[in-house]
């Protein structure tokens, strides 16, 4: 998977306009089509099932449900992804926008669940959460003349640098073995750090050759490397998969719906934010399609474009899959490939929906040790963290921006770090503010606002 600029960061420095073989409303011939889009395929396949695999790690289920959660995530990025490209009333960007399940929410959703050891139970109160809250994003993207005011490039920078911090503390994790290796005593081992190390050697290398391919699938040989040497060292047992069915039926609603105020309010700032970094995907996606990146169209574009991220959000929480968010790494494809053509997101939302009616395809990834997911983590949410570090380093950085950046990570990392020092709160506190996302994002919003300084 090639490493992309992030969302926001694309609105702070846009993409310049390319030569295109396809324009948007263009129909490619079939093998084009289909070439295409198994190369988008191949670019965020990965960054889809990844965290679903981390949830499941971290909260401790059983391979048959990972596999379920893992296909249910490949089918709620194939609905998001027609619904972005296809355009349903307002509905839609109608761009090549690509769909899939967002990191962002990983941080929040393991900070509230995983202490409570709940396993499978705590699903109810995941997908409860996830569908309660995307309101957010669909409220946020009717006014956006008046949340930009609030979400600056330096309060989106905090906030995407306060993500990939967070989530590196789990990657880490996972490169140790992961929470069940903590409490085995084989946390950090040689076996788990190699593992870990290779992976992360491999992308690293691919990631330095010439050969666009090689970068593109970088990721994906990284993690087959981890898994083939995982198998050789007996870690990997095929048989666990003998259980699964062969096909897989979306059932709705299938772990029921529940509800958890702390969970509510983390996930509904993330939904804040993610809107954000919507609108500056849509507007790279835009330059990149030589569209109008100003006036009634653009908007019209940039609201269905949120406002379907919301929506598909809440239907990925109905088939049992986390947030939908737009992906940032297919406006490179685009580039590369010169075709921009809506219709290609069509094929692969196709794609997709065909994948996850095979409870193989989950179950193969679930059976992967989290070292081996650890490695490639540990390089995606790092990038994650240093786009961050390159919004905030885009902006004027005078004295009120330095006590923003202070006052944030301050408190952001204060309870990453040490979550003790909410021991003595009540507990709808502890689980609200124990994520450091929630907290250092909150404290970028207010202090951003409040802070008043004249030079």
């Amino acid at each position: 998977m090639a490493v992309s600029k992030s969302p926001a960061e694309q609105l702070v420095h846009p993409i310049q306009k390319t030569d295109l073989i396809y324009q948007i409303e263009d129909r490619p011939p079939f093998r084009e089509a289909v070439f295409v889009a198994l190369q988008h395929l191949l670019a965020i396949f990965v960054a889809i099932i990844t965290p679903p695999l981390i949830i499941s790690q971290a909260l401790g289920f059983d391979h048959e449900t990972s596999s379920f959660l893992v296909s249910m995530s490949l089918l709620a990025s194939g609905i998001s992804t027609f619904v972005q490209c296809k355009r349903f009333g307002p509905v839609g960007c109608g761009l090549l926008c690509v769909q899939g399940t967002s990191f962002s929410f990983i941080g929040a959703i393991n900070s509230v669940f995983a202490p409570l050891g709940l396993g499978v139970a705590a699903l109810p109160a995941i997908f409860g959460v996830c569908i309660a809250a995307a309101p957010v994003e669909i409220i946020v993207s009717r006014l956006f003349k008046y949340t930009k005011k609030i979400i600056t490039p330096l309060v989106s920078g905090i906030v995407v640098t306060m993500i990939g911090l967070c989530l590196i503390k789990v990657a880490i994790i996972s490169c140790g073995g992961g929470y069940a290796a903590q409490s085995n005593n084989t946390f950090g081992s040689l076996q788990n750090l190699g593992l870990a190390t290779l992976v992360l050697v491999v992308i690293l290398l691919l990631n330095s050759v010439k050969n666009k391919y090689f970068r593109m699938s970088s990721i994906i040989i990284g993690l087959i490397v981890g898994y083939v040497a995982s198998y050789l060292l007996g870690l990997i047992h095929f048989d666990e998969l003998t259980h699964l069915g062969s096909i897989n039926i979306p059932i709705p609603f299938k772990y029921g719906l529940d509800f958890n105020l702390s969970a509510f309010i983390a996930v509904a700032l993330i939904y804040f934010i993610t809107s954000i970094e919507a609108y500056g995907d849509i507007t790279a996606n835009s330059m990149i399609g030589g569209e109008p990146i100003e006036g009634d169209k653009f908007m019209k574009r940039v609201q269905g474009g949120v406002l379907a991220d919301g929506v598909n959000s809440i239907i990925a929480g109905m088939f049992n899959s986390l947030p939908n968010s737009i992906f940032a790494q297919n406006n490179g494809l685009i580039q590369l490939t010169g075709v921009a053509s809506r219709y290609i997101g069509y094929y692969i939302a196709g794609f997709l929906v065909i994948l996850s009616a095979f409870p193989i395809v989950g179950g193969v990834f679930s059976l992967m040790p989290e070292p081996v997911l650890g490695g490639a983590a540990l390089l995606m949410f790092g990038t994650v963290a240093a786009s961050g570090v390159r919004i905030i380093a885009s902006q004027n950085i005078n004295r009120k921006a330095v006590l923003v950046l202070a006052v944030s990570f301050a408190f952001g990392l204060g309870v990453e770090l040490v979550p003790e020092i909410l021991s003595q709160m009540p507990e709808w506190i502890r689980g609200t503010f124990s994520s450091g996302i929630t907290t250092g994002g909150l404290v970028a919003i207010i202090s951003n606002a409040v802070i008043r300084i004249k030079d």
